[in-house]
This record gives C-alpha cells, sequence and structure tokens, in this order.
C-alpha cells in the first residue's frame, strides 16, 4: 500500500464515485491498521517535488486532519495516537515537513507549516521537539537563502506561535523569534512576499511578546516597524499591519499613549482613501480601544474610581475627530446589503464602531452626531436617509435617559414616517432603530416615558403594516414589538398598556410566520420568538383567552407538519425548525397557563394531546432526539406534577437517545436538565427508572468525547435524583460521589490564568456542592449516616473554594448551603468537623454582609444550623 499511496490520494479526488469510494476505503484501511506508517507514507508524499501536487496536497490535509479535529474528544484521541507512535518514525516525518517548507512549491511548504504547527502544539508543551525554533531560525539568518523559504520559514513560525501558549517558550526562544519576524518586516530587504508573512507571523506572535513591550526600546522599534508597514505600497501588507495594530491595542493598550496620535494619523488615512479590507481593520482599531475602555469603566465602577487601571481615555480625547470621521463612513453602503446578513462593509463597521464610542464616553456623543442626523435626514439621496437613522440607532446605548430620551420623544413620529419610505433600505434601517429604542429607552416605569397611551395606537398600527414589507424589514419589526412587549413585563399597575392590541399582534405574528416569500425560516423563527416574548411578557387575567385560543392553533400547526413531503435533506431540516418553533411557543404556553390557578386546569385538559404531539415529533427524527421538543417536555413535567408518570413509559426511550447523544451536546445536557425536572414532578415514582438513568449519567461521566459543559449539570442531576428517591440512592451514591471527589481534585489543578477554563471550573463546583446538598437532604430522614466518611472530603473542598477571593456568587451561595445541609443532615456527628474551621465563620460573615438578599437568607439559615450542632 505504500507504494501505492500516490494512486490512492489521486483516486481519492476522482470526480467518478466508485472509484473516489474505493480509494477512501483503501486509505482508511491502511490507516487503521498501520498508522506509524501511513504518516510516514504521507509525509514522503508531500516532501517528493516530484509526486503531482494533488496528491501531496491531499497527504498535507490528511497528515493535518490525522493531528487535529474541531471536537475536543476526538481532538484528544489524535493526540495520544501521535504521543504513542515510535521516537524514531514521529523524527523521520518531522525531519521531513521542515524539509518540505524549503520546497520551491507554494502549496506544499504552506501545507506542512500548518502541520508542524500542529505537531509542535502537542510536543512543545511536552518539551519535546525542542530544536524546532532553532532549526526555523537557521532558515532566517543563513546568507543568500532564496526568498520562498524565508517566506515559508516566517509563515510555519506564525502557525506555531498561533497553536502554542506563550508559557510554552523560553524568553530566549521569544526574543530570537520576534528579532527574525520584525526583521523580516524590514522593506528594504526583503520582497513583498517575505514582508507579508513577517508581519502576519508577528500577528501570531504577539501574545508572546509582553516582556519585549515591556522594554521601551524593543517596544519602539516593533511599533515603528509595523506602522511603516502600514503605509506600504502593498494593500495586503498594510491590512496585515492594522490587524496587528488592532491586537496591540486589545494586549497593550496601557503602553499605547506615546503612539496615539501617529495611530490616529494612520487609521484616519485608511479609512479616508486606503482599499475596504484595510479602512474595515483601521475602524476596527478604534472598536477594539473603545472595547478596552469600556471595560475599564465596567472595572471603575465595580471597585472604585481610583483603582488604579490604567485608562487613558483614548475615545474622548480623539472625540472631535473621530465621530466625523465615522459618520462619513455611514455614507458608503452597498446598495444590497440590508439583504444579506453576511455582508460586512465599511459602513457596518462604522456604525458598530459609533455605538461602541457612544457606550464609551456617554452623553458628550450626542452634540457631535445629532447636526449630522438632522442634515441629512430629509435629503433626497437615501444614502443620506439611511446613514442618518443608522447614526441615531448607533447611539441610543450610552448617553443618560435624560439626554437621549427627549431626542427620542422628539423623533419617534419621524422614524414611525421612515417605516414607509421608499427606499427598502432606509426602511430596514428604521426598524431596526425603533427595535433599539424599545430595548434601550422605552420603561414605562419611568416619570418620563417615550410610549404613552396616545402614540401607541399609531406605533402599534405602523408596526403592524410593516410586518408586510419585504422579509428583512419584516423580521427587524419582529423585534422591534419582541423589545416593546418586553418593556411592558413588569408594569406595577398590573394592567399593561399593550394588552388591548395583544390579539391582532399576535394575528399579524402568525400571518408573518406562515409568509412564503421569506426566502429561509429566520423571518418565521423571528416571528415565533416574539410570539413567545408576547406570551410571557402578558398580565395573564388579561390574556389568558387569547393564549388559549392559540394553543390549539399551534397544536394543529405542528400536528401538520408530520403530513410533509420529505424528500431532500434540506426539506428534513425545514421540517425540524418549523418543529422547532411550534414546540418552543408551546413551551412558553404551557408555562405561562401552569404558573396560574386560575389557567392550569385548561392546560392539563390538552395534556396528553400535547405530549402526543411531542412523543410524534420525537419519532420523525430517528437518528437524534429534538431538543425543542425536549425542552417543552421538561416544562409539562413541572405543569402535570405526579400526573407525568403515565407518559414515562413512552417517553423513556427518547430519554435514553438524549443522554446518549454525545455528538450534539446540546441535546444530551438539556436531557440532563429534563431529568431534574421530572424528579421533581414525580419525586419517588422515578425510582423504577433510576437505574437506567443513572447508568447514562455515569457513562457520561466517564467519557472522554462528550463536550464537558455537559458534566456540570450531570452533578447537579445527581442531586435531583437523590432528593426525589431519598434513602434509595444509596445503591447509585458510591459511584456518584467518587466522580463527584474526582471531579472536585480536577477544579483544585485548574490554571487560574485560563478564564475559559475557570468559567468552567465556577460551573462545575457549584454543581458538586448542589449533588452534595441534594444527596444530603434525600439521606436525611432514613440514611444520613451514610455520609459520614464522605463529610471530610467535602469540608477539604468547602475550604478550597472558601480560599478562591475570585469565586463567583452562585458558587458561594452553593457552597453556603452544602454547609447548612451537612450540619442539617448529619447533626451532632459531625460536630468535631466544625472544630478549628475558622474558614467557616470567615465565609458565613462574609455573606451575612453582602447586598444579596437570597445568599443573607441562605447564609442566616446556614448560621442557625451550624449553632444547633456546637451547642447540642
Amino acid at each position: 500500500m505504500a507504494m501505492e499511496i500516490t494512486q490512492a490520494l489521486l483516486s481519492a479526488q476522482s470526480a467518478d464515485t466508485k472509484v473516489r469510494t474505493e480509494a477512501e476505503a483503501s486509505l482508511r484501511q491502511f490507516q487503521e491498521q498501520n498508522l506509524p506508517v501511513f504518516l510516514l507514507s504521507l509525509s514522503f508524499e508531500l516532501s517528493n517535488n516530484g509526486k503531482p501536487i494533488e496528491s501531496r496536497r491531499l497527504a498535507g490535509i490528511v497528515l493535518k486532519n490525522s493531528l487535529d479535529a474541531k471536537d475536543a474528544g476526538r481532538k484528544s484521541a489524535l493526540v495520544q495516537q501521535w504521543m504513542a507512535i515510535d521516537v524514531a518514525i514521529k523524527s523521520q516525518i518531522k525531519d521531513l515537513l521542515v524539509k518540505t517548507i524549503g520546497s520551491t512549491t507554494q502549496e506544499a511548504w504552506h501545507t506542512s507549516a500548518q502541520v508542524i504547527a500542529k505537531i509542535a502544539s502537542i510536543e512543545i508543551p511536552h518539551k519535546q521537539w525542542p530544536e524546532l525554533v532553532g532549526l526555523l531560525l537557521n532558515n532566517m539568518t543563513q546568507r543568500d537563502q532564496p526568498s520562498s523559504l524565508k517566506q515559508a520559514t516566517l509563515e510555519t513560525l506564525g502557525f506555531v506561535c498561533e497553536e502554542i501558549s506563550h508559557e510554552d517558550l523560553s524568553q530566549a526562544e521569544v526574543n530570537t523569534i520576534l528579532t527574525a519576524v520584525v526583521q523580516g518586516m524590514n522593506h528594504a530587504e526583503h520582497s513583498p512576499e517575505v514582508r507579508l508573512s513577517a508581519t502576519r507571523a508577528l500577528y501570531n506572535a504577539l501574545n508572546f511578546a509582553e516582556a519585549n513591550f515591556n522594554d521601551e526600546n524593543e517596544r519602539n522599534y516593533i511599533m515603528k516597524m509595523v506602522c511603516e508597514a502600514a503605509i506600504s505600497k502593498e494593500a495586503d501588507i498594510r491590512q496585515a499591519a492594522f490587524e496587528c495594530l488592532v491586537s496591540i491595542a486589545s494586549t497593550y493598550y496601557k503602553l499605547l499613549q506615546p503612539y496615539m496620535q501617529t495611530l490616529y494619523e494612520l487609521t484616519a488615512n485608511a479609512v479616508k482613501s486606503d482599499t475596504e479590507a484595510v479602512a474595515l481593520q483601521a475602524v476596527e482599531f478604534w472598536s477594539s480601544i473603545c472595547d478596552e475602555e469600556i471595560d475599564l469603566q465596567e472595572y471603575e465602577n465595580e471597585e472604585t474610581a481610583d483603582s488604579g487601571a490604567p485608562h487613558s481615555r483614548f475615545v474622548e480625547q480623539a472625540l472631535p475627530a473621530l465621530v466625523p470621521m465615522l459618520l462619513e463612513t455611514l455614507l458608503k453602503q452597498e446598495e444590497d446589503q440590508d439583504q444579506d446578513d453576511t455582508i460586512w462593509n465599511i459602513s457596518m463597521a462604522g456604525g458598530t464602531c459609533l455605538g461602541l464610542v457612544a457606550r464609551t464616553v456617554g452623553n458628550p456623543i450626542v452634540p457631535l452626531v445629532m447636526p449630522f442626523v438632522e442634515e441629512n435626514i430629509t435629503k433626497a439621496d437615501w444614502h443620506c436617509r439611511e446613514a442618518a437613522t443608522f447614526a441615531f440607532g448607533s447611539i441610543l446605548e450610552g448617553p443618560t435617559f435624560e439626554k437621549i430620551a427627549p431626542l427620542v420623544v422628539a423623533g419617534l413620529d419621524f422614524l414611525l414616517n421612515l417605516t414607509k419610505d421608499e427606499n427598502n433600505h432606509v426602511r430596514d434601517t428604521a426598524a431596526w432603530t425603533l427595535g433599539r429604542i424599545f430595548e434601550l429607552v422605552h420603561n414605562p416605569g419611568l416619570e418620563m416615558t417615550i410610549i404613552t397611551s396616545d402614540n401607541l395606537p399609531r406605533i402599534i398600527r405602523v408596526l403592524l403594516e410593516s410586518m408586510k414589507d419585504s422579509p428583512n424589514v419584516a423580521q427587524k419589526i419582529c423585534g422591534a414589538i419582541y423589545y416593546l412587549a418586553q418593556g411592558f413585563e413588569d408594569v406595577e399597575s398590573g394592567s399593561s398598556l399593550l394588552s388591548p392590541y395583544l390579539l391582532d399582534i399576535m394575528t399579524s405574528l402568525m400571518g408573518t410566520a406562515d409568509r412564503i416569500d421569506s426566502g429561509d425560516s429566520k423571518l418565521r423563527s423571528s416571528a415565533y420568538e416574539t410570539i413567545n416574548e408576547m406570551i410571557r411578557c402578558s398580565n395573564i387575567a388579561e390574556s389568558s383567552q387569547i393564549i388559549l385560543q392559540l394553543l390549539p392553533v399551534i397544536m394543529n400547526k405542528l400536528s401538520q407538519t408530520f403530513n410533509l413531503q420529505i424528500v431532500l435533506s434540506d426539506e428534513r431540516e425545514k421540517q425540524s425548525d418549523l418543529q422547532a418553533s411550534l414546540c418552543g411557543v408551546l413551551q412558553v404556553i404551557i408555562q405561562k397557563l401552569s404558573g396560574h390557578d386560575e389557567t392550569k386546569p385548561l392546560l392539563i385538559q390538552c395534556a396528553d394531546q400535547i405530549m402526543m404531539l411531542f412523543l410524534q415529533v420525537f419519532a420523525c427524527h430517528s437518528s437524534s432526539v429534538h431538543e425543542e421538543a425536549m425542552l417543552a417536555i421538561g416544562a409539562l413535567a413541572y405543569a402535570t406534577g405526579a400526573d407525568f408518570l403515565k407518559y414515562m413509559n413512552e417517553f423513556y426511550k427518547y430519554l435514553e437517545k438524549g443522554l446518549q447523544n454525545f455528538e450534539e451536546y446540546q441535546v444530551c445536557s438539556i436531557t440532563v436538565g429534563v431529568v431534574g425536572d421530572i424528579c421533581r414532578a414525580l419525586d419517588d415514582k422515578i425510582l423504577p427508572y433510576c437505574d437506567g438513568i443513572m447508568e447514562l449519567l455515569l457513562k457520561d461521566l466517564q467519557s472522554d468525547v462528550l463536550n464537558r459543559s455537559v458534566k456540570p449539570p450531570i452533578f447537579s442531576c445527581f442531586g435531583d435524583i437523590a432528593l426525589a428517591i431519598g434513602g434509595d440512592f444509596e445503591k447509585y451514591a458510591p459511584h456518584a460521589l467518587q466522580m463527584m471527589q474526582r471531579a472536585a481534585e480536577v477544579c483544585a489543578q485548574m490554571d487560574a490564568d485560563d478564564e475559559e477554563l475557570m468559567e468552567y471550573g465556577y460551573q462545575l463546583k457549584r454543581s458538586i456542592f448542589e449533588a452534595y446538598s441534594g444527596i444530603l437532604q434525600g439521606f436525611k430522614e432514613t440514611k444520613a449516616e451514610f455520609m459520614l466518611p464522605y463529610a471530610p472530603h467535602l469540608m477539604q473542598f468547602v475550604e478550597l473554594v472558601f480560599k478562591d477571593r475570585q469565586r463567583d456568587e452562585a458558587v458561594t451561595k452553593a457552597v453556603v448551603a452544602v454547609i447548612g445541609d451537612l450540619a442539617d443532615a448529619l447533626g451532632p456527628d459531625i460536630k468535631v468537623l466544625f472544630k478549628d474551621r475558622a474558614f467557616c465563620l470567615e465565609l458565613l460573615v462574609e455573606c451575612l454582609q453582602s447586598d444579596d438578599e437570597q445568599l443573607k437568607e441562605t447564609a442566616t439559615w446556614t448560621q442557625g444550623m451550624l449553632g444547633r450542632i456546637m451547642v447540642s
């Protein structure tokens, strides 16, 4: 097979399906039978200049896919496979790859650079392949090396920096890489191709450069080279340089002060006269500066104004020149950008940046923008009217209510008129701006309100008329109604101004959902999401009859989806999307009607029919469980309580399928949550199903393939099951508690510098405590002594979490509750465990001083439980 790999790779790209399928099977067999030799054969193919470029290209792709995957579980398995290969074979593969970056064929060295980076990401963190950086840098320092080799080497260095952590290299290695990369940007010494690769490599290396940026001389040199690249003759180099500046703005904001005048001039020139690709990055630079300053302001608000955070207020200083520059970009629209959500151009980037500027500086932006709005809003050219509307909508968030509300009140009539503009683009932006107004400025609870009983009839009339407009406008009108309803949610008077219009709005939204001109399902989804929000935010006393009328209509529509003729895969997808929307509406109706004593019996009358529909939805999808139907069943279980038992025999197979769905992990996570809902509904009647459920949950926890985000809900689910079945949980407890202890040990070893990992850690900690609380409460009456051997480990975990001063509030609530549950369930038997545990007292004091009433209440209860056992 090794001798035939060229032909197999070529045949795997054949237009003949039979030839292609046989070749793919042959390659797969070779891979499964002898992976090391297979990878070595691919490396030989990629490195051999005498082979066809088509076979070399595919060899590189297969090599890369043998080392990396998007799915975390699959990636972990591939890493283990590589690590297990004999060192001698791995060395041969790596030597061939390094040799390939010297190839004169760009496609070959480009692919080789990517594969080298993938191997580096596996080996360098394990202190393997230490010679790689030296080998690459040698290509840059040797005299008379061809330009293509330097280009390939810089690209490889960039990919390697992208794949590994800054902690994986010594500062000496970082220094040599940065020196080679920055020197590669030198206009006088290198070709445009080398300089482009160098600039892109710098972008990937910037996270490594903290020590270098903190050195003024080195920082000055790097900034000089980037700024020179930003005015290079070649547009792609200018673009890459501005991408570097965007990254520098967010990574090294505190060091930018000496360069800001130059950077303003560079960005202003680029926005005004450069190609759109470059101008977009120039605008993005200011968006990044805004993001940093917004974060700093939030930090100051959370702490104190003199927190010491380096807030240089670059946006505020640049405001008089920056705002006019951004306003000019708004006039550079494309004719059909309102029809395509994927379009991103200078006009949209400028408006987005303007919105960030408004959030950064607040009130001072208003007098700079309003003259532009007033000047352009009535002009004959639609570009001007649309730009003025976009500008106004962009500055609604940031300025105070007192500053912006009078302008909204004064301009609302005009905006409503713009929904009838002759130009579709203007109508689209007017609808978006109305949505922004209702989202950000509409608050009936305030003394000054923008929506009153006087203007609401016209607002509703205009919105309902505009819902018949083109799909893109109608979709934004749905969004406007969504936020309009949301604003009336917490009206204290009880009666909502919106209630008299509820039937008309619902009728119009249902008609919009049925439109056949929407092209894709986005408009329909928006209409149904808006129906959901109308129901959720409505006053039940005023809306119950309308919701009860809507229920059979939605049930009938869901029933009709089972009769759709499905031939093509996209028809199956459309059916699934429609079912998702309808199940979503049913879920909200169930939650709304079951939450009130007057309407709950009326819902229960339909429960059997609703459940049958959900089961039919599952039956439509043989390969997977429909997540929206699963969520709706969770709501139905809560509504029906113990009566849900009659559905369990038929439903259980779908519950099993959901818990085994590793590929669509969101479905698995939702199903775990529904198990909790059913436990709360059935209490100990869930017991006959617990063996199967617990077996699957434990398998999920042990899986290396299942996304880690599902694991915290599983621990919480243990608590739900234990609470439901009480002492009968004893048979599962040893396995569950062992898993909980292992997870607690994982929490103790997490890297505190990895924000994403720490967020996952907080979820994991909270769920472990919730599991302990459920088990302790479940065992309290009959099996409390079972938990005595586990109490010391739990207290060690409590202490570990207490020492983390950055823990989030949800973790704090869970840890305080579990201390109380421990004391409540085990009583005087654990009195000795709390002696000399000063951290418990400190934690209680911290919680009792909190502004969170719920946390204080839990802490007070826990304090009482501890007091009771200490005096006994």
